[in-house]
Formats: C-alpha cells, sequence, structure tokens
C-alpha cells in the first residue's frame, strides 16, 4: 500500500507559523497529519533553519513540485496575495482567519480553488476549543430571547489586521454556529486615536428576529477576554460552561482536518455548510464595516 504523502510549506514565521512548523514536525501518531510532510518555511526575515526546518524563498516554494500545500501564517493584510499565488501554482492552501479583508477577495479565491480542484481551508481553531464546544452542547436545542457577546483585547495595528470586523470574525463565526444565519440592523464604532481605543457594537438579528450583539474592544492594557450573556426562554447563560482540556492542541486539530480534506475523507455535505459560513461570516464582516464607515447621518 502506497502512503500518500502532501509535502507541505509554511509561510510566516510569527506565533502560528511556529507552532505550525513544531506541529508538522511532530504529527500526531496514526492521524491524517502524518500524510504531512515538511519542506521548509518562507519569511521575510533570514533564519537559516528553525529546529529541522530549513528556509527556502517563496520562488522555490511556488515551482517546487514537491511541495503540494502552503500554511500561511503571515498578517491578514497579505493573505489574499499569498493566496491566490499558491493557488495560481496549483497548491493547497491553509490559512489563518480572516483568508481576505473583503468579501468579493474571499468569494474570488473560493472560486479559483475549486476551478483548479484544490483544497483551500480557513484555521478556525476558536471552534475546537473546549470552551466552545461546550458552550455549543449547553446552547443547543434552545429558544434564544437575546444575547451579547463581548470581546476585549490588546490593540492591534489595524494596517495589518484590517477591520475589527474581519479581525474579530472569529467571534462573528461563533455566533452564526451557535444561532444560525444572522442580520446586520445596525452597526457603530468609537474610536479615541489619543488612547488608542477601539469599540465596535454591531447588532442582529437571527432568522426568528431575536437580537444579538456583538461588542469588540481594544485598548492598552485590556485583558483578551470573552464575556457573554444568552437569555433563552429557559433562562440566561453568563458564563462558559466548564470545559475539560483537550490532550490535543487547538493547530493540530485544525492540521488533521486539513490533512482529511487532502485525503479526501470529509464529506461533500461538511464541506459545503463549512464554505457556507466562511463566505458569509466575511459578507457579514463587510456590511459591518459598511455601516461603520458611513459618514454620520445629520439629521437637521
Amino acid at each position: 500500500q502506497i502512503i500518500k504523502m502532501f509535502g507541505t510549506v509554511v509561510v510566516g514565521v510569527g506565533i502560528a507559523g511556529l507552532a505550525r512548523i513544531r506541529d508538522l514536525m511532530n504529527p500526531m501518531p496514526s492521524s491524517p497529519s502524518e500524510h504531512l510532510k515538511l519542506f521548509g518555511f518562507v519569511s521575510r526575515r533570514s533564519f537559516g533553519n528553525i529546529n529541522e526546518a530549513k528556509q527556502i524563498s517563496l520562488e522555490d516554494a511556488l515551482r517546487n513540485k514537491d511541495i503540494h500545500a502552503a500554511f500561511i501564517s503571515t498578517e491578514n493584510r497579505s493573505h489574499e496575495e499569498t493566496i491566490r499565488m499558491f493557488l495560481e501554482a496549483g497548491k493547497h492552501v491553509l490559512v489563518e482567519y480572516p483568508m481576505a479583508l473583503s468579501a468579493k477577495a474571499a468569494h474570488e479565491l473560493w472560486e479559483m480553488a475549486e476551478q483548479k480542484d484544490k483544497v483551500l481551508h480557513v484555521e478556525h481553531i476558536e471552534l475546537l476549543t473546549e470552551e466552545y464546544k461546550q458552550l455549543k452542547k449547553e446552547v443547543a436545542g434552545k429558544d434564544l430571547v437575546k444575547g451579547t457577546l463581548h470581546f476585549t483585547g490588546h490593540v492591534l495595528d489595524e494596517n495589518k489586521s484590517g477591520f475589527p470586523a474581519f479581525s474579530g470574525i472569529a467571534r462573528l463565526t461563533w455566533l452564526i454556529d451557535l444561532f444560525g444565519d444572522l442580520t446586520v440592523t445596525s452597526a457603530t464604532r468609537e474610536k479615541q486615536k489619543d488612547k488608542n481605543y477601539s469599540r465596535m457594537t454591531v447588532h442582529f438579528q437571527t432568522a426568528n428576529k431575536k437580537p444579538l450583539t456583538w461588542i469588540e474592544e481594544r485598548g492598552p492594557g485590556m485583558r483578551r477576554e470573552k464575556k457573554i450573556n444568552f437569555c433563552f426562554t429557559s433562562g440566561c447563560l453568563e458564563n462558559f460552561p466548564e470545559a475539560p482540556r483537550s490532550s490535543v492542541g487547538l493547530f493540530m486539530q485544525d492540521q488533521n482536518l486539513f490533512a482529511k480534506k487532502l485525503l479526501g475523507q470529509v464529506s461533500k455535505e461538511e464541506l459545503a455548510a463549512e464554505k457556507w459560513r466562511i463566505l458569509r461570516c466575511l459578507d457579514l464582516a463587510e456590511v459591518i464595516q459598511q455601516y461603520c464607515e458611513e459618514p454620520e447621518k445629520i439629521y437637521s
């Protein structure tokens, strides 16, 4: 029996890129990840080697026939261009969320991947956390009356990470995954440049016309945390349910999922649902950005 191997390259060696290199070099025994073989990594900075992984040029990564897939861990702003280059070179792509900073670009890239018959996989480790899996179980089958998801975190460089609706798309993904399709009813953003502070407030409606609010707040010294307040006909959920520690790291879980896709082990239904969710969230992120950037309406 011939074991099918996929040569991979990691592009970008920030925190996520280094985690990717580590996990590709130490795949989980008898998991789909054993079918991935790290060829090297690409970075604008020069490293030489990281552990056993060697640095290669972007040109080599694109040209090399032994490299079948790219793991893209660069800053958000450059995701779109990097995905495009690797798809054009006929490679499969795993990219950190958000896959692009505009909905139009995301739809184009997805279409391109389908035309070239390549896997385009967007990492969503926020759906793989034990905390989230427990929350999803807790919410299942309950009737929402109203809810709020409030995220706080440190300041991001928006030139690199994009508008908060895109850089914070993990939160939007949670809401869509928990409560189904949403419509934006309004969105505003407060910025205090001198204080380096930003707060985006988005109001949604569920398909059943129930209100949901997403607040994305960032400022110096703000702790990275999520607060929830979901009220159902049966009562309110204000704290995350207790969750066990997972024995498998989040990036490894994601890597296994990507490898399963490469091996053709993920059902058409699952792939279609995931495609819908990813593109829908990016469409909504764009609508939110448009709402927030509308000039102030002046009432005479």
